[in-house]
């Protein structure tokens, strides 16, 4: 059993506490999650996921509801790979499991789209969608002023005529000596 958590809210002297309601929490949620089972429960604004493998090897995670629960689970699986390619089965009761082991992992896992590349992609994609719904709406403004400039242009060349018409019958009545 090893616990590594990281807590950005709360004042120092609260930490303790908070570290301890962490530590209950997490030791719950893992004795009641079933290997092969992944539970979500919400409380308040958080959301305790909890995930066990088949092997009995299992991860919780306690984040705030705005974090994506599949980011979550995707997460806890990194941690577990990387923690069973150090420790074989027989050594986790001794296996080293510090806060340094995964202080990067919690860091980079701040930002959801570092770990799950396939929400990485949909901003990339939702980015793109706005940028081809600016050109499109840029192409179409540019379609409506070459329609008037086209329209202005007809208007031109029907005044010309009818300019040429007018000055052709005016000038045909005289008569230059």
């Amino acid at each position: 059993e090893a616990v590594v958590s990281t807590q950005s809210t709360g004042s120092y002297f609260q930490r303790a506490t908070v570290a301890e309601f962490l530590t209950f929490t997490s030791q719950f949620m893992a004795d009641r999650t079933a290997p092969g089972e992944r539970k979500s429960v919400k409380e308040k604004e958080y959301i305790c996921h909890s995930l066990t493998k088949t092997d009995k090897i299992g991860a919780v995670m306690i984040c705030d509801e705005e974090y994506p629960q599949r980011v979550a689970f995707t997460f806890m699986l990194k941690i577990m790979e990387e923690f069973l390619a150090k420790h074989p089965k027989g050594t986790w009761s001794s296996a080293p499991f510090t806060d340094a082991d995964i202080r990067k992992q919690f860091d980079a896992a701040q930002d959801p789209k570092e770990i799950d590349h396939l929400m990485k992609i949909q901003t990339d994609l939702d980015e793109t969608k706005v940028i081809l719904y600016d050109t499109i709406e840029k192409v179409l403004e540019r379609g409506e002023k070459l329609e008037d400039i086209v329209s202005r242009s007809e208007q031109l060349s029907a005044t010309s005529k009818q300019f040429y018409k007018t000055a052709k019958s005016t000038n045909s009545c005289c008569v230059i000596l």
